[in-house]
């Protein structure tokens, strides 16, 4: 276990490493800069001063090493826009991503996988039909379209929940005020997760309930519900594990158009202002960290098959 945690770490460093210089070269190699976003009445001498304020002037490799020796020392630098330290800034809009993911991902599994598993037992049935046709309705439909619907319906025309924040500023923050503006944005960015999760549960389970295993355990005068709880479920959930593990980077993505749509000061929405902005500093911080986020989720994953299935062993 102990090599196996090594060698995923090391493999980790080397994928940040490569995505940063990817991302590095890339937006420094795009047309334009910091400068271009200036008013239009700046003057030639003003952007380029502004350009060797910022040290945009300095060779590529150059300010690539200085910017990899901050990051290891945790100094992300500060942004080109406002001169604003990028860590505290980054902290705070991850935790906001962090409620926000978490609250999807929670609503995914803990509705997902039991219609998933309800529709698997009753197959062909009408529960299974209207489940198929909803989930369907789910992948074909964007994710901004259903915030906008969702935001007309229960903050406009119904009036029942808030429209865009974490909680309301005039009141202050409390527990309450934080999961009335939480329900919409993570019932829609779960919305649009459900899809796959119930999907997947379901076909998964199909293939383990024709195993020559079950119908032996049921040879044997087994309940049903022991044979689907203790056999049929342990196995099928290896896969289901497998799928919770995509949907996990899948939601940093869903944040950003969920975040844009609802207003919450999040990842997503500071990776659409950086690079509107043409901020460098910022657009590598986010990219970094929602890589180390998607490594750390993938490790956690495969450790999870372990403690499913004690027959996968990780050596």
């Amino acid at each position: 276990m102990l090599g196996f945690l090594v060698r995923r770490l090391g493999q980790g460093v080397l994928v940040l490493v490569l995505i940063s210089l990817i991302t590095f070269f890339l937006i420094n190699l795009a047309p334009g800069g910091p400068s271009a976003a200036s008013r239009f009445e700046t003057t030639a001498e003003e952007r380029a001063a502004l350009t060797k304020q910022l040290g945009l002037d300095q060779p590529l490799v150059s300010r690539y090493g200085q910017w990899a020796g901050g990051v290891v020392q945790g100094n992300f630098g500060v942004t080109l826009n406002g001169g604003q330290p990028i860590g505290p800034i980054l902290r705070q809009r991850l935790g906001n991503t962090a409620q926000l993911g978490l609250s999807a991902l929670l609503l995914s599994v803990v509705i997902g996988i039991p219609l998933g598993i309800l529709t698997a037992m009753r197959r062909n049935s009408v529960l299974d039909h209207v489940v198929n046709a909803i989930t369907t309705l789910g992948m074909s439909i964007p994710d901004f379209w259903t915030g906008i619907m969702a935001i007309l319906l229960f903050s406009v025309v119904w009036k029942v929940l808030p429209s865009s924040g974490l909680y309301d500023a005039s009141a202050g923050f409390s527990a309450v005020g934080w999961l009335q503006h939480m329900i919409l944005p993570a019932g829609v960015l779960a919305f649009v997760m459900l899809p796959n999760l119930v999907r997947f549960t379901r076909s998964s389970l199909l293939e383990v309930l024709g195993m020559d295993y079950l119908r032996t355990a049921r040879a044997k005068g087994l309940r049903e519900q022991r044979v689907i709880g203790k056999h049929a479920l342990r196995n099928a959930f290896v896969p289901i594990v497998a799928m919770v593990g995509l949907i996990l980077p899948a939601l940093l993505s869903g944040s950003v158009i969920i975040e844009s749509v609802f207003g919450l000061p999040g990842m997503g929405r500071l990776a659409v202002d950086a690079a509107l902005g043409r901020d460098y500093n910022t657009i590598m911080a986010v990219t970094l960290v929602a890589g180390a986020v998607v490594i750390v989720t993938n490790l956690l994953v495969d450790l999870t098959y372990s403690l499913v299935d004690p027959r996968i062993r990780h050596d």
